[in-house]
């Protein structure tokens, strides 16, 4: 069997996402789908898509230890909530606030919005830490086929510059949204504050519940110099060699937006400025994170191998800044 094919089956029946490489404990370049980092101490942890969220660390970005998911079961109010979830739990995000790594994640089924935002923490990523334990708080939000044209998966966080938590978010549908959340990151504030960051055109005879053709999702917000930057990705992940996912890029001065292009065009009217897409050698890039880690700016994401017939591997680039301040990524 190829191993498109066999990614295919990953993501609908909830096989670990690091199935290709989980009979190794170390490998130099991990199948990942979906991955986010943070760093503590000399040592990173990535966070990506897999069966209770997959667990990586390394102290070089290259050499990864595979280590426990952070769910051994799947959260019981997910089960309950979600009609078809079993516990592979999807695009994470991950961020460290008040004493706290917040984890975000995603539970859903595949090309529904029948979709749940939820939350943990924990105090330390060191697994050896006597004080190493994941608690979860539940749902933060929840998208409900024929009440909502959004899509409560791939979550990301952002805190402004006043100090409040936001949650963009969002696939499909009417495209990506944010939410405030309150201080504690913990459900959202009230009274609720809701904004459109992005969205692509939609067949408008399209029913409610079919995700239709307007394909951005995987937000991911970085603040450089004056501005935020939003990252999302165009076109089709999860195909194999026939995934043509991309990253584009807006910015804006607000952490609401909204975020234009390098041409000006609003994000929230299908804008967006080439970041990365496909080559020679990966067929789709896309679902990216950006830190700036080191004193160096990081771009992250997953790609398409074509040498090893669609598998998705872990991507990580050192993003520097043109003169007028738009991100650029050696590819």
């Amino acid at each position: 069997m190829k191993k498109n094919l066999l990614f295919t089956l990953a993501l609908s029946v909830g096989l670990g996402m690091n199935g290709f490489a989980q009979s190794e404990k170390t490998v130099d370049n991990p199948f990942t789908h979906d991955p986010v980092l943070a760093k503590q101490g000399d040592t990173y942890y990535l966070f990506a898509t897999g069966q209770g969220v997959s667990v990586m660390s390394s102290k070089d970005l290259k050499r990864w230890k595979f280590e426990k998911p952070v769910f051994a079961e799947a959260p019981q109010w997910a089960v309950e909530a979600i009609d078809g979830y079993r516990g592979h739990t999807w695009a994470p995000d991950i961020i460290y606030h008040d004493g706290l790594y917040h984890l975000f994640y995603s539970c859903s089924a595949f090309a529904k919005n029948t979709s749940a935002i939820g939350h943990a923490t924990n105090p330390t990523l060191d697994p050896a830490s006597p004080d190493f334990k994941w608690t979860d708080h539940g749902k933060i939000i929840q998208s409900v086929p024929n009440r909502d044209m959004w899509n409560a998966i791939d979550p990301n966080i952002i805190v402004d510059e006043d100090g409040t938590p936001w949650m963009n978010f969002g696939s499909f549908w009417d495209g990506i949204k944010m939410v405030k959340l309150t201080k504690d990151m913990m459900q959202v504030a009230q009274p609720e504050e809701w904004y459109s960051l992005c969205r692509r055109e939609r067949s408008f005879e399209l029913d409610d519940k079919d995700p239709g053709d307007g394909a951005v999702e995987a937000p991911f917000i970085m603040k450089h110099g004056d501005y935020y930057y939003l990252f999302v990705s165009f076109d089709y992940c999860c195909r194999g060699l026939k995934s043509n996912y991309k990253v584009v890029v807006g910015r804006s001065k607000s952490v609401t937006g909204p975020y234009v292009d390098k041409e000006g065009k609003s994000m929230a009217k299908g804008g967006g400025s080439l970041v990365i897409q496909g080559n020679k050698d990966y067929a789709g890039v896309g679902h990216n994170a950006a830190y700036h880690l080191d004193g160096k700016d990081y771009f992250l994401c997953h790609a398409y191998s074509v040498a090893e017939d669609g598998a998705s591997k872990l991507i990580i680039r050192e993003m520097t800044w043109t003169s007028d301040g738009w991100p650029v990524v050696n590819w």
